[in-house]
């Protein structure tokens, strides 16, 4: 019987079965990531968004609160809370004052680079045990598939 019909067999296939939607199944690679991660970085204490901002800080340093809430996936209310979470614990630092507009530019700290070369490790040996089944030929060609999909759908940020 089809799924509409309420029932349907383990091993049928239906057009709506929602594991063969492209979309879904990157949801799902993308939570189970999340997931992991957070597993992975709660000894260190530190959140996923945290980490994100950190590699951000890393790569360009002086990004404001809108830059790192875009590159981190959150909005900025909660960019400020991450902020001050990784600024109370001497990870970041702000000014005080901003150089021109609003925008008070961060950078890491001493402490910040230690701490994120630890994360990063961690986050590394997570996403190899994602990627552990697929050959380096598979890997790269998932990545430049998937920046593909992005760039199909213009959301693909220069920053």
């Amino acid at each position: 019987m089809s799924q509409s019909g309420g029932e349907r067999g383990d091993d049928e296939q239906t057009d709506n079965d929602l594991n063969q939607v492209v979309g879904y199944v990157v949801k799902q690679a993308a939570t189970a990531l999340r997931a992991a991660m957070d597993t992975a970085l709660r000894p260190m204490e530190i959140t996923v968004p945290q980490y994100a901002c950190l590699e951000l800080l890393d790569g360009r340093p002086g990004l404001s609160n809108a830059d790192l809430a875009r590159g981190a996936f959150v909005t900025r209310q909660s960019m400020n809370g991450v902020l001050r979470g990784l600024q109370d614990r001497g990870l970041v630092t702000r000014a005080s004052v901003a150089p021109h507009g609003r925008a008070l530019p961060t950078q890491l700290t001493a402490a910040g680079q230690k701490r994120l070369r630890a994360a990063r490790a961690t986050v590394q040996a997570v996403e190899q045990q994602m990627l552990t089944n697929l050959s380096r030929e598979q890997q790269r060609r998932l990545r430049d598939d998937l920046a593909t999909c992005v760039d199909a759908l213009g959301s693909r940020d220069d920053a």
